[in-house]
């Protein structure tokens, strides 16, 4: 159970659900208990369960604010679990401001980010996993990220853990049982089974932890720097990932002077790739600031692509770009060097041409597999940093239920820890002050 059980919310809430802005269609969204009450307020009837009914809906002096289709969810099966009550109406601004005031002066309360999907947790609709699911699905930056994220919101995500944490009981299960019978002689076969049964349960949280660690990049996205000397080709490589002129090329030293930017996707990672500007000593002092910021960019970098001029004489793949959590060696324009060879200290480089597009497949496969994508594709869950971390912790007590085997009450308590630990990624333990700021991130009306 959650560590500090909140009590049920008494009071009725309202919010537009809809994006800011004209559109055909705008809906208003309550829920509560008082919804048949304010219903009586705002419309000539509730609507009968579950169907679309076409009705005037009014303000507090009776005026016509507009004709719309009205549903009516009854509790518990609804999205909350309470009375949900939704008003689809034109969509614009002033008609759903006009509405949504009519509900405010009927007697709800404008709700507050995330409110919906939390009540819906609160009420036993969605677990936490699922909850924040809604929110990834709505901000997916790719088909495969909305792919994911709706494969955690029908419980995939949550199915893995649950068997994980089924593991564990039962291993706690017989471990407890022995402690409280330690005059059988059961303790060799209990064991070699315990052992065993540890083995599998840390195999499968470690199967579980790669996807996510997997789903993570499609939910955050990998940022990627391009570094290097000037003239080295950094821009023209960035507009090739990109497929589009980008940025400006030209035969100039230094005329990248700021970070530049790009969303791209690679096989539906997304991915914000970073041209800046060119490494070296300058006194311009625009092009100065221009190279402290390529540091400031590098050192945030998922994986830094050190950038060189394979035509050139003087590659030097020990210059200072540093490793970040990943670095490759890129060695560009080997059209004007087909013969050219890595050095040795860059066995594992990349040759590309940025002119011809000769690597560049090579380049991208090298950029997800640095970032950790094996293509797990459909079977990756879109986890959160807090579900990773959670996992952690729970490999870690698993870890040390392995170095325990022969001590039961350590061994024992080594599982309750690795079990809480993975209940946090559902929910059934956590603070009030995580789901305040994990709801808090939703958008109002969701």
């Amino acid at each position: 159970m959650r560590d500090a059980e909140p009590a049920p919310a008494p009071d009725t809430i309202a919010a537009i659900a809809t994006p800011t802005g004209r559109g055909a269609l705008g809906i208003v969204r309550l829920t509560g208990p008082a919804i048949p009450v304010l219903a009586r307020r705002l419309l000539p009837a509730l609507p009968a369960p579950r169907h679309a009914a076409l009705m005037r809906v009014r303000d507090a002096g009776g005026e016509t604010l507009d004709e719309a289709i009205v549903l009516h969810l009854p509790a518990p099966r609804s999205y909350t679990g309470e009375h949900v009550l939704e008003i689809h109406a034109h969509g614009g601004p002033v008609v759903l401001q006009g509405i949504l005031q009519a509900c405010l002066d009927a007697g709800a309360r404008l709700a507050e980010p995330g409110e919906f999907t939390r009540r819906a947790f609160l009420n036993g609709r969605l677990d936490l996993a699922q909850a924040e699911a809604v929110a990834d699905l709505i901000d997916a930056a790719s088909r495969e990220a909305a792919r994911s994220a709706l494969r955690s919101l029908q419980g995939d995500f949550s199915s893995a853990i649950g068997e994980l944490s089924a593991q564990l009981v039962e291993l706690r299960a017989l471990t407890e049982a022995m402690l409280d019978f330690p005059e059988e002689d059961v303790d060799a076969l209990h064991h070699d089974d315990a052992r065993a049964r540890l083995a599998r349960t840390r195999h499968a949280l470690e199967e579980v932890r790669s996807r996510s660690r997997e789903g993570a990049l499609l939910r955050s996205g990998i940022q990627v720097v391009l570094a290097g000397r000037p003239n080295v080709g950094k821009s023209s490589l960035l507009n090739r990932l990109a497929g589009a002129e980008r940025a400006i090329v030209t035969p100039i030293p230094g005329t990248t002077r700021d970070a530049l930017r790009e969303a791209i996707l690679i096989e539906g990672v997304p991915l914000i790739v970073v041209d800046t500007a060119g490494l070296r000593a300058t006194c311009d002092e625009v092009e100065r600031l221009g190279v402290e910021r390529a540091h400031a960019e590098m050192a945030q970098a998922d994986i830094v692509l050190a950038v060189h001029d394979a035509s050139a004489p003087q590659v030097d793949p020990t210059e200072s770009i540093p490793r970040a959590p990943a670095r490759i060696d890129v060695y560009n324009k080997i059209d004007l060097a087909p013969d050219f060879l890595p050095p040795p200290a860059a066995a594992a480089a990349v040759l590309v041409s940025a002119k011809t597009g000769a690597g560049l497949d090579r380049l991208r496969r090298g950029i997800l597999e640095a970032a950790g994508w094996a293509g797990h594709g459909e079977g990756v869950f879109l986890a959160r940093e807090r579900h990773l971390r959670a996992m952690s912790d729970a490999a870690h007590h698993l870890d040390a239920a392995a170095q325990q085997i022969s001590h039961w009450e350590l061994f024992a308590e080594e599982l309750r820890l690795a079990q809480h630990s993975l209940s946090a990624v559902t929910g059934e333990y956590v603070a009030d002050d995580l789901l305040g700021e994990i709801f808090s991130r939703f958008c109002i009306g969701k």
